[in-house]
């Protein structure tokens, strides 16, 4: 076998282990989902004016943010299950969701200038309950994710678990939003992301054990 050959070999094995990563991960996430679905249903339940809620942009940025992270996080994650994956230029792909919150909190200025002020609705009235609600909805989620990246090489366990984290996060807080009345970006951009560092930092602490091979 020559150079060339062994290159498109490892080339074509490196792809096969990627899906292979992939697939076990979408399929362990759609065992977990129910699971968290199941929890959040019993403790917290949709808002009871959500059909009201639908028709506010703000409330509608909430779901477009979190699944930005959950989905930047998901594809990372993989990159980084890879032997030798460095972070590099894929950490860009969290500027997506920053950037809708940076939109939002602009719009929502421009917008609707006589409401409340900025530190009213940064704090809003659910920061404890977010706290605690986004964290224990993600760990089925950050669980499953954890097996599912065994499967590949991660050279930083540490690293992959934290991204495998912050995906169960964005996971988790597209769920705790439908009950979260807090539809400022203001909230979202403080309490969101300080609820997701704590599960990436979950995360972090187990990837280094679960991933390391």
């Amino acid at each position: 076998m020559d150079t060339n050959d062994l290159i498109r070999t490892l080339a074509a094995d490196n792809d096969t282990h990627e899906r292979s990563v992939g697939h076990l991960l979408l399929a362990a996430l759609v065992l977990a989902v129910p699971v968290s679905t199941a929890l959040f249903l019993t403790g917290l339940g949709v808002r009871s004016d959500v059909m009201t809620a639908v028709r506010n942009p703000m409330f509608d940025l909430k779901f477009a943010v979190t699944l930005a992270l959950a989905a930047g996080a998901i594809v990372i994650s993989l990159h980084l299950s890879r032997p030798e994956a460095s972070l590099g230029r894929w950490a860009w792909l969290l500027a997506v969701p920053v950037g809708l919150l940076g939109i939002g909190m602009a719009g929502e200025m421009t917008m609707m200038p006589h409401r409340a002020p900025m530190s009213v609705r940064m704090m809003g009235s659910n920061s404890r309950l977010c706290l605690v609600a986004i964290p224990m909805l993600s760990l089925p989620l950050l669980a499953a994710a954890l097996i599912a990246l065994r499967r590949g090489a991660p050279s930083r366990p540490a690293v992959t678990g934290a991204f495998a984290g912050l995906l169960s996060a964005g996971l988790a807080a597209t769920l705790y939003a439908a009950h979260c009345t807090d539809d400022s970006p203001m909230f979202v951009a403080t309490w969101y992301s300080i609820a997701a560092a704590i599960v990436a930092a979950i995360g972090a602490l187990a990837g280094s054990r679960v991933l390391r091979f």
